[in-house]
């Protein structure tokens, strides 16, 4: 079957020809209809990420497709059903062998498109901020980064738990997307003094950075007492150096959190968040924003989207015809 490779970390994926998995016990064959793109992607393929995948291997991290068939002995969701799923690695393939107990039927109102770019970004902004940050209604979350793939989902998270939600983006269009999904407080991430604008709002109780740097910084000086910061990730490359006597005097708290790590020790709190998640996409009270669907041939085109950030919300492969 056609899947992308990656050799080695500096070269470039290529479409390849691979042998097919088959199912053992508690397995499933599902045929890959879309793949979401994430950060991470990039990373795993630079052989950067926390996870180090053995070359060559398959980059893809989430998806939705249909059931082909079950393993024997298998307990699951029936040939024909739509689901998605996540996994380490293996997605950007036409097919995939996956445990059982990773793919999630999805509601007849969610595209493939819309589904294959769901369970990650919605997964962990959800499991952040009303697991980890225990947000409230009525505190004011800031989240940086909030027109990307997780910052945008926080944005409307956020907005969903009560919070009242500052949105920090680059540029006029990005912030207007990001008060589109239900920002309050929209502030340019290229204006000077992040600090004093935060402060001027009152200051911040609950922080969600996936980009890091200065604005983690910033955000951290501008924090109320007992105030928690998520480090979701670290987009801009720089990894905040965190002065402990700053926790000291206001009772800080701060959290990092991987979805990835959650699946793996807590699988059953994941469920329960991606089933109301669901739940709540059915209802028609959360949204997805996805900027971009492409063919499957243009993996490497929906990456640069990423890395130069061009993209709003989602960037989604197109990897079958029917959708």
């Amino acid at each position: 079957m056609q899947a992308w490779q990656v050799n080695n970390p500096s070269s470039t994926p290529v479409l390849a020809n691979i042998k097919n998995d088959f199912p053992v016990k508690g397995e499933v064959v599902v045929q890959v209809e879309a793949v979401g793109l994430n950060f991470a992607d990039m990373l795993a393929i630079q052989g950067k990420y926390q996870v180090r995948h053995p070359f060559p291997f398959t980059p893809g991290m989430e998806l939705s497709g249909t059931i082909l068939a079950l393993g024997p002995d298998t307990e699951g969701p029936a040939p024909g059903t739509r689901v998605l799923a996540t996994c380490s690695a293996g997605a950007l393939a036409r097919q995939i062998v996956l445990p059982a107990g990773r793919v999630v039927p999805i509601p007849d109102v969610m595209s493939f498109d819309e589904a294959a770019g769901f369970p990650i970004a919605y997964g962990t902004s959800h499991l952040a901020l009303s697991h980890t940050a225990r947000l409230r209604a009525g505190e004011t979350l800031f989240v940086t980064g909030a027109a990307g793939g997780v910052g945008l989902t926080a944005v409307e998270i956020g907005k969903r738990l009560g919070a009242r939600v500052i949105a920090s983006a680059r540029g006029v269009k990005r912030l207007a997307v990001a008060k589109a999904a239900g920002a309050d407080v929209l502030i340019d991430s290229d204006a000077p003094d992040l600090k004093e604008a935060l402060r001027a709002e009152g200051g911040v109780d609950v922080v969600y950075d996936a980009v890091g740097g200065p604005a983690f910084d910033a955000a951290l000086r501008a924090c109320k007492p007992e105030g928690r910061l998520l480090a979701i990730g670290f987009a801009s490359g720089e990894v905040p150096q965190i002065p402990a006597n700053l926790l000291l005097v206001k009772n800080l708290t701060v959290s990092g959190f991987w979805y990835g790590g959650m699946e793996a020790h807590a699988p059953g709190l994941v469920a329960a968040s991606m089933a109301e998640l669901l739940r709540w996409r059915a209802e028609g009270l959360i949204r997805p924003h996805v900027s971009h669907i492409l063919p499957f041939e243009a993996f490497p085109e929906g990456l640069a989207l990423l890395r130069d950030r061009k993209a709003t919300g989602k960037v989604v492969i197109r990897v079958g015809q029917q959708q």
